[in-house]
């Protein structure tokens, strides 16, 4: 009985805003317990970093798990464990041997509320809680192992972690990257978490992954676009951290390449390619439709 009580619940669509506070308080929960028998700064600080984002990552876990008719409980651990990878990597990033940002969603970045081995900790210890979180995924042994391998696989040195790589290598070199070199870098950067996200749900049901994967794509190239936009017009106490950083420093953007226009108009087409290629779903993906005009429309 509590099992049909989950599949109707999982099949009950919820507004955009709504959805995306749910995915916060999933999180924030499912992180909370985690850490909940752990004491001093370091556990603190990873609580810390994973709160106050827009959970869009958990989000697209939890709906596309939906569109399955997976249940949030059962979904969970998945979304919980990508708001966590992403929470370390932005920890990590924000070091000041990275991009040295004292500013994090509109507070203090860890190390600086803390300090540098704090934030160092913090980031592989959210790392870990990651992969224990995301084993408990409820669906069978196989979709898990590809759950596990496929978010290692984004993570690391094939996704975000080349792709912050390769990021940092071409600043140290300064030669900018060109259209298609920048596109590579982001999809991996950027987009491979994104779309690891979109996938939670068929990836748990051992389903047709083709129309997920390909508004995933068309997704996280929408959001990094968004940002560089953001990076080169938004107010810094809007967007809630440092802006301008990327001009000063003579990185390549979608800015830089495509000018202003001509970047909004890119991401407005992925926009598009995104919801077409969720038509498989029909109105049950409306709210995820919402959230890929919300990524190019965002102020933070």
């Amino acid at each position: 009985m509590a099992e049909a009580g989950f599949r109707l619940a999982a099949q009950e669509r919820r507004p955009l805003q709504d959805a995306l506070s749910h995915a916060a308080q999933v999180t924030e929960a499912r992180v909370g317990f985690a850490l909940s028998t752990a004491e001093g700064s370091v556990p603190e600080a990873m609580l810390y970093a994973v709160g106050g984002g827009k959970a869009l990552r958990a989000f697209l876990a939890l709906e596309s798990a939906r569109l399955h008719t997976i249940s949030p409980v059962k979904a969970a651990g998945a979304a919980a464990a990508i708001e966590c990878i992403h929470a370390y990597s932005l920890v990590h990033d924000d070091l000041p041997c990275m991009d040295d940002d004292a500013m994090r969603r509109g507070q203090p970045s860890v190390h600086a509320k803390w300090d540098e081995a704090t934030a160092v900790l913090a980031g592989d210890g959210l790392q870990a809680l990651a992969f224990e979180l995301l084993v408990q995924a409820e669906c069978s042994p196989r979709a898990r192992m590809n759950l596990v391998v496929s978010l290692a696989h984004a993570a690391g040195v094939r996704g975000m972690v080349g792709g912050q790589a390769a990021d940092i290598a071409a600043e140290t070199a300064g030669t900018p990257l060109d259209l298609e070199q920048i596109t590579t870098l982001q999809a991996a950067k950027t987009g491979a978490l994104i779309s690891w996200s979109a996938l939670v749900g068929p990836r748990m049901a051992e389903a047709e992954r083709e129309p997920l994967a390909n508004y995933g794509e068309a997704l996280g190239q929408a959001f990094q676009i968004a940002d560089d936009i953001l990076d080169e017009t938004g107010d810094a106490k809007q967007v809630g951290k440092a802006v301008g950083k990327d001009r000063v420093a003579g990185k390549a953007t979608f800015v830089s390449l495509l000018g202003l226009d001509g970047a909004k108009r890119r991401a407005g087409q992925l926009v598009d390619d995104a919801c077409d290629a969720l038509s498989p779903y029909g109105e049950d993906a409306e709210t995820l439709k919402e959230a890929a005009r919300f990524v190019i429309a965002r102020t933070h």
